[in-house]
């Protein structure tokens, strides 16, 4: 009987240490448990607070960008590469609502792009305002100008003449300027060089050639930077004239005609870039399917309607 009563007691003894047992082990995995909660909850919220801080500033963004849209429109300047833009950072919005798994530094990046964009169009739009504050002081001027003039015709009408004469003049003098901004805008190209390629690819850079040394013509200059030149795709034409100053043309290897000054003109080659205002290389090369004949030849560039370069060669 005693011996019984030792058993049970031992058993209960067991019991308590296992329940004990038991107990720390669930208090562990209860605080662990606990505590990754708590950890991917941290985490959760951290990346919801990321994902709403990147939208508001894409948003943000897309505000800005219609203020300065609306602003330069009204100003009279040019909004193609606003357009672009605006399309571009709507696709971004949508892709980013979309995903489900955002990689919010790839968006971080192209918020720093947008930023640095908005703040380049701040400088067109200080610039668009003092050219309209310029040229409405100058309207104002002129304005003044032509009641001065006008009262002073109904007051000497032997006059008129000399008055019209004067109206002639001032349209003619904003016709010069709005050419001579276009042309301040024009494309240059500098450091050309003209070589010859044979058909083995043998390139030389001479003065004079032989022809049966010259199979292509190959031309190399750069384009300056300049701050009046739209940042977009642009088409250089290119005229060979030979010794007798006629135009060097095959439509089959893409000749054709374009416009300079008003009128139709014969080009040789045409060549499309995508214009970056970088100081930019950029080489063409024309194949003559002709033979080139004895003599001096001009090769003249030319770009949205102005001559930006030009060169020549001597053919032996």
């Amino acid at each position: 009987m005693q011996q019984e009563q030792k058993s049970k007691q031992s058993l209960a003894w067991g019991l308590v240490v296992v329940l004990g047992i038991a107990t720390a082990m669930f208090g562990y995995l209860f605080t662990t448990q606990k505590q990754q909660l708590s950890q991917q909850e941290t985490l959760v919220v951290e990346k919801a607070r990321e994902l709403a801080s990147t939208k508001t500033k894409l948003d943000s963004i897309s505000t800005v960008l219609d203020s300065k849209m609306a602003e330069i429109e009204r100003l009279g300047g040019d909004l193609t590469e606003l357009t672009k833009v605006k399309e571009q950072l709507e696709a971004d919005k949508k892709a980013f609502s979309r995903s489900n798994r955002v990689d919010t530094n790839k968006y971080l990046a192209k918020i720093k792009e947008y930023e640095k964009f908005l703040a380049e169009k701040d400088e067109t739009i200080a610039q668009l305002r003092a050219e309209n504050e310029h040229l409405v002081a100058t309207n104002d001027s002129l304005g003044t100008h032509v009641a001065s003039l006008s009262s002073e015709r109904e007051r000497l009408v032997q006059r008129q003449t000399e008055l019209t004469d004067s109206v002639v003049t001032f349209t003619a003098e904003n016709k010069v300027l709005a050419e001579k901004v276009s042309l301040a805008a024009a494309l240059k190209a500098q450091n050309m060089k003209v070589l010859t390629v044979k058909s083995n690819g043998k390139v030389k850079d001479k003065d004079a050639y032989r022809a049966n040394q010259v199979d292509k013509i190959k031309l190399i200059f750069n384009l300056p930077e300049n701050a009046l030149t739209v940042q977009e795709p642009k088409d250089i034409y290119m005229r060979l004239l030979d010794p007798s100053g006629a135009v060097v043309a095959d439509d089959a290897t893409g000749s054709g005609e374009f416009e300079v000054n008003g009128k139709e003109a014969k080009f040789t080659a045409r060549e499309s870039i995508a214009y970056q205002n970088n100081n930019q290389k950029v080489e063409m090369l024309y194949d003559n399917t002709g033979k080139f004949k004895p003599g001096k030849y001009n090769v003249e560039l030319y770009a949205e309607g102005y001559k930006i370069g030009g060169g020549n060669f001597v053919i032996k």
